[in-house]
C-alpha cells in the first residue's frame, strides 16, 4: 500500500532510494510518497503542486503496477489540494511508460520529456477558443510585475506589426503582485487597443522556479533545457491554435538570463515557422523601463519617481489598499537582505 512519507526515517529512506536511482533529492514538495515491501522502501515519488516529481523505482518494483500505484496517490492527494491535471518531466525514454499510464506527451526534447495526466491544456484551449481570430496573429509572453508605461510600449509596437495580438501573462504565483492584479493591470492598461487580446497562460508558460533539474545528468543546463521546452509548448500547441507567426520579446541588455531565452527562442522558434521580434525597450531617464525597477522604487518609497513609469491605473493600483501592502512587503523584504 503507497503511504505518505513523513518521519525522519521515511525521508531519509526516500532521500536514499532517489540518490540511489541516479536522480538528486529535491526539497520543496508537498507530499513524498512511497510503498514498503517489508522493511524496504521499493518506490517514492513527490508532488510540488501539480508537478509530480522524485519518481523512483527498485529493479524488483519495476515494469509492474508500481509506478501506477505511486501516480494514483499523488494524483489523489494534488486533486485534494485543488488541481485538476498534473505534470511530469522525465527522461525522453521513459516518456513511453507515462503514456501508458494516460499521459498525454506535450513536448519531446533531447533531454526531458513534458506529460500531462488530465485534460487540462485540452479544456484550456476549448475556453480560449472564443478568442481565436483569423490573419497574421503575433504574441507575448509577460510577468508584468506591475505592468509598466515599457510594458505599454511594447505591446503597442508588436500590436502595429499583426492583425491580432495575443498577451499571455503568467498565471504562476510567484511574484510580488498577485495575479489576478496583473491581469487585470495590463487589461486596463491597453484597453484602448483593439487587436490586442489578453489572456493567462496557465500552466503552459513553464517557470524556472518550478521547472524539476532531478533527473538531469551532470554538465546539462537546467535554465537552457527549461527555456527550450517552454518554447517548444508554445510552438506547439498555442501558437497554432491562435494562429501565431510572430513571438514579440523586449531587449534587455543588462539581463543574462533575458538575452539566453531570446535567443533560445529564435533557435527554437525559427524552425517551427514562428519569427522572433525584439522590440527596443522604452526608456526614462536614460534607463530601460523595468518592473524591477519599479517594485526597487516602491520598497524605497520614492513614489514621485513611479511618474514616469508606470500608467495611470497601475499608480492607481498602487496607492490603493493592497498596492500599500505590496510597498510594505517590498520594503521589509529589502530591510532583510
Amino acid at each position: 500500500m503507497v503511504t505518505e512519507l513523513t518521519t525522519s526515517g521515511d525521508l531519509r529512506l526516500g532521500q536514499e532510494l532517489v540518490e540511489d536511482s541516479g536522480l538528486r533529492f529535491e526539497e520543496g514538495y508537498d507530499n513524498l510518497v512511497g510503498l514498503y515491501e517489508g522493511p524496504e522502501l521499493i518506490a517514492c515519488g513527490a508532488r510540488a503542486g501539480n508537478i509530480l516529481k522524485m519518481l523512483a523505482l527498485r529493479p524488483q518494483a519495476q515494469g509492474g503496477a508500481v509506478l501506477g500505484e505511486l501516480i494514483t496517490e499523488l494524483v489523489r492527494l494534488g486533486c485534494r489540494a485543488g488541481h485538476d491535471s498534473f505534470f511530469v518531466f522525465t527522461p525522453p525514454q521513459n516518456a513511453p511508460s507515462f503514456q501508458a499510464l494516460n499521459f498525454r506527451l506535450l513536448v519531446s526534447h533531447p533531454k526531458a520529456a513534458l506529460l500531462e495526466y488530465g485534460q487540462g491544456l485540452q479544456h484550456y484551449l476549448a475556453q480560449k477558443s472564443i478568442l481565436v481570430r483569423r490573419g497574421d496573429n503575433g504574441a507575448l509572453i509577460a510577468n508584468c510585475n506591475p505592468f509598466t508605461l515599457g510594458h505599454r510600449y511594447l505591446i503597442e509596437r508588436a500590436a502595429a506589426q499583426v492583425d491580432s495580438l495575443y498577451v499571455f501573462v503568467v498565471r504562476e504565483d510567484r511574484s510580488a503582485f498577485p495575479f489576478e492584479a496583473r491581469l487585470s493591470l495590463v487589461e486596463a492598461g491597453v484597453g484602448d487597443l483593439g487587436n490586442v487580446i489578453v489572456l493567462d497562460s496557465s500552466h503552459y508558460a513553464i517557470s524556472a522556479v518550478t521547472f524539476p533539474a532531478y533527473f538531469l545528468k551532470a554538465g546539462d543546463s537546467p535554465t537552457q533545457i527549461q527555456m527550450e521546452i517552454d518554447l517548444l509548448l508554445f510552438a506547439r500547441h498555442l501558437a497554432p491554435f491562435f494562429g501565431v507567426r510572430r513571438r514579440f520579446i523586449g531587449t534587455e541588455p543588462r539581463c543574462g538570463t533575458t538575452h539566453r531565452y531570446s535567443e533560445a527562442m529564435k533557435r527554437t522558434l525559427a524552425p517551427l515557422g514562428i519569427e522572433t521580434v525584439q522590440i527596443e525597450r522604452k526608456t526614462a531617464g536614460d534607463e530601460p523601463i523595468s518592473a524591477y525597477r519599479v517594485r526597487e522604487a516602491m520598497a524605497r518609497g520614492e513614489l514621485a519617481a513611479l511618474e514616469s513609469l508606470l500608467p495611470a491605473t497601475t499608480l492607481e493600483y498602487i496607492h490603493s489598499k493592497e498596492g500599500r501592502q505590496i510597498r510594505r512587503r517590498l520594503a521589509e523584504d529589502q530591510r532583510r537582505h
